[in-house]
């Protein structure tokens, strides 16, 4: 966090809670004049602290509301078959999260369906017609408990 004030790191936790202020109204819960503020904001955004600004949707209401954790083992690593797996998942939408994970899987998927026959469609369909592939563990949420979307800064 090289040269991250206080209020840089106020700016990123108010941000972190609403990204869609604007510029006079986070500057108010700052405590600091809106062009400062645009200015920091800016500076923020050009060395990657901000990412992009997203909308939070809600999966019920859209009818992807099943979650499920896939854990994938590929019958063998290297960089070829890793980077060829993740464009793959990188194109398939059921896929919100991939990790590369150290332990018995190699990676961890974090996959939305609307229900348990779209998920095992995705799974013969998609998922499963990965050669690399060796094998495949679902646990199925049966409630979310936490959901943070945000960095403890």
């Amino acid at each position: 966090m090289e040269n991250l004030d206080e209020t840089d790191l106020l700016i990123l936790r108010t941000l972190q809670r609403n990204a869609k202020l604007t510029t006079k109204e986070l500057a108010d819960k700052v405590h600091l004049t809106p062009t400062p503020v645009f200015e920091r904001q800016k500076r923020l955004e050009k060395r990657g602290y901000i990412k992009k600004y997203v909308a939070v949707l809600d999966p019920e209401k859209l009818d992807q509301g099943l979650v499920v954790f896939c854990q994938v083992k590929l019958k063998q690593i290297n960089h070829e078959i890793a980077d060829r797996f993740m464009v793959r998942i990188q194109h398939m939408a059921e896929v919100t999260e991939c990790y590369n994970t150290s332990g018995q899987y190699d990676y961890l998927l974090k996959v939305r369906a609307r229900d348990m026959k779209e998920y095992q469609e995705f799974i013969l369909n998609k998922l499963g017609t990965i050669e690399s592939v060796s094998s495949i563990e679902s646990t199925f949420v049966m409630s979310e408990v936490k959901m943070n979307y945000g960095i403890n800064i």
